[in-house]
């Protein structure tokens, strides 16, 4: 099981803060694609990814018992 956190608008999105996916090892391009399907996520490629406190690229694998973060862009002025 791989727990997801959502921050700002993908929170908002779904109403949650966090979900739990369990279909790991996966890497990090698949689980932006397994959440652009599920959770219609389409802005996922702008999204930066943390795994356990550290940020991932696309080709990193994601095992059963890490922390996913979902950390948007930034914006302001």
């Amino acid at each position: 099981m791989i727990t997801v956190l959502l921050f700002a608008h993908l929170q908002e999105v779904l109403g949650k803060e966090k979900i739990e996916i369990d279909c790991a090892p996966l890497t990090v391009a698949e689980l932006k694609q397994y959440l652009k399907e599920s959770f219609g996520f389409e802005q996922i490629s702008q999204v930066m990814i943390a795994i356990n406190e550290e940020y991932g690229v696309d080709e990193d694998v994601i095992q059963p018992g890490d922390i996913v973060a979902l950390i948007p862009p930034v914006s302001g002025g």
